[in-house]
């Protein structure tokens, strides 16, 4: 039983910590990006470092107060809110933004978790090096909570999700106790696999206060293309031959629906549309080569064997880096496209590759079955996650279809089960989805997973609700 972070509680952590480390929670502690739910705090702690991390994390530790961590609040899942329950403290790493050091010859960065990721992005270029985590919410989402929810965004398909991108933690356990993993090793085999436990967690083992992240050689060369399919088959078609013609160097390949693009021509009439008339499918490549091979000229060749191959009808080839900014601004525009529109229940999805076409073929017309909507399916093909959205028809809102909701999320979702797929690809399980995963989760996995978090957290004040029924 958690108690709250009562006046009384706050007035005795504030005497032992650094004055001003405590403060009355403003309404951006207590908000997440969707509005489904409004978050709760007897206070928001701002500590300075890891140790100020640790004496918040012991005396709510000592007094039985749950612990609400946060980063940049971007998360779409209310893992960063507690709406109701016991008064919780609010833990806020906004002031731990430091990059500590970088390693350029180690292809290697070390950040605090409060460092937001285009400034991580930006540190990684001034050192001649690539930080390849690439997200639309990069001007605002912090790295520790990128590692938190296993981050993934557009170039999954090359470089891997945030998971893959870290060598070493530091990290504040549920007993207050520093875990000093800031590691840069490659192969380090002593013991279970703390830092992966972690990551993914979302702050239901820990707290994250700082990473060792794996950086990149910069491409000499890169290339984006914008091609007009038949459809997801031939999209996923078209996937294998790029792959096969260029190996590794395909870093993002991006599934578009029509929907997208007259999503964004209602709601944002002043951005360049790149078709006069949208195709009903279409995928974005980018790639990044290196020197002495020149990006153009492999994706006109891809785009000449596509063509022949039946896979592709039409496409552009970014000439310019503005032109390649334009392909880019279309797709990372989609979002907020959406947004604008009013999703009535949205899905951030994974399918095997392969079962990708069949459940984009069964889900549409299993959804007409339940009324009249408008899809909107795109996605990261390269690597299975779609975002698969279902929007009024035009003259509706979301309001009017509240009742709805459920039903459309619970067949969407079972229908990826029935795939083999997961009903969380990037974005985590937060307080909005401990349903699904009680629904669809191996029972093994549950029980593995209830078990870590009794004996890491056995007063269980680490976000409580989150991930886990509490």
């Amino acid at each position: 039983m958690l108690n709250p972070a009562d006046p009384g509680f706050v007035a005795a952590l504030a005497a032992r910590l650094p004055e001003d480390t405590l403060r009355t929670p403003e309404p951006r502690h207590l908000a997440e990006p969707r509005g489904r739910y409004h978050g709760q705090g007897g206070a928001v702690a701002l500590p300075r470092s890891a140790d100020e991390v640790a004496a918040v994390v012991r005396a709510c530790a000592a007094g039985r107060v749950g612990i609400v961590p946060l980063g940049g609040g971007t998360g779409l899942v209310g893992g960063q809110v507690m709406p109701s329950g016991p008064l919780p403290l609010i833990l806020s790493l906004e002031r731990m933004t430091a990059i500590r050091a970088v390693y350029p010859a180690e292809n290697v960065m070390v950040a605090e978790a409060g460092a937001v990721l285009a400034d991580v992005q930006a540190a990684a270029l001034a050192a001649d090096r690539l930080f390849a985590l690439s997200l639309a919410s990069e001007g605002s989402c912090r790295i520790g909570g990128n590692l938190s929810a296993n981050a993934g965004g557009v170039n999954v398909l090359r470089y891997g999700n945030a998971r893959d991108l870290c060598l070493g933690l530091e990290a504040v356990l549920p007993d207050g106790t520093v875990w000093h993993g800031l590691k840069r090793l490659r192969k380090d085999n002593t013991g279970y696999d703390l830092k992966n436990l972690l990551i993914g967690a979302e702050g239901t083992l820990g707290v994250i206060t700082a990473a060792s992240l794996k950086l990149s050689p910069i491409p000499a060369g890169q290339g984006t293309a914008l091609l007009v399919v038949e459809s997801p088959a031939a999209a996923l078609d078209l996937l294998a031959m790029a792959q096969a013609r260029l190996g590794g160097l395909v870093s993002a390949f991006e599934l578009m629906h029509r929907m997208g693009l007259d999503f964004l021509a209602e709601t944002m009439p002043d951005l360049r549309q790149p078709f006069a008339s949208p195709p009903e499918w279409m995928v974005l490549i980018d790639l990044g080569l290196p020197q002495g091979l020149d990006p153009a000229t492999a994706l006109e060749g891809l785009f000449a064997a596509a063509m022949a191959a039946g896979l592709v009808s039409d496409g552009l080839i970014a000439q310019s880096g503005a032109q390649r900014a334009d392909f880019w601004s279309i797709r990372e525009n989609i979002p907020e496209g959406n947004r604008r529109i009013g999703a009535i229940s949205s899905h951030d999805i994974s399918l095997p590759l392969g079962a990708v076409p069949d459940f984009i073929a069964a889900a549409g017309p299993a959804l007409a079955r339940l009324g009249d909507w408008r899809i909107n399916c795109f996605g990261h093909l390269g690597d299975g996650n779609l975002h698969y959205n279902v929007f009024p028809v035009r003259g509706r809102s979301r309001a009017d279809h509240e009742n709805s909701r459920d039903a459309i999320k619970s067949l969407v979702h079972d229908m990826v089960h029935g795939f083999g797929g997961s009903v969380s690809a990037e974005h985590g399980i937060g307080r909005l989805k401990v349903g699904d995963l009680e629904r669809y989760g191996d029972p093994a996995k549950l029980a593995a997973m209830r078990a870590i978090k009794a004996a890491l957290d056995p007063y269980g004040i680490m976000n409580p609700g989150a991930v886990l029924r509490g």
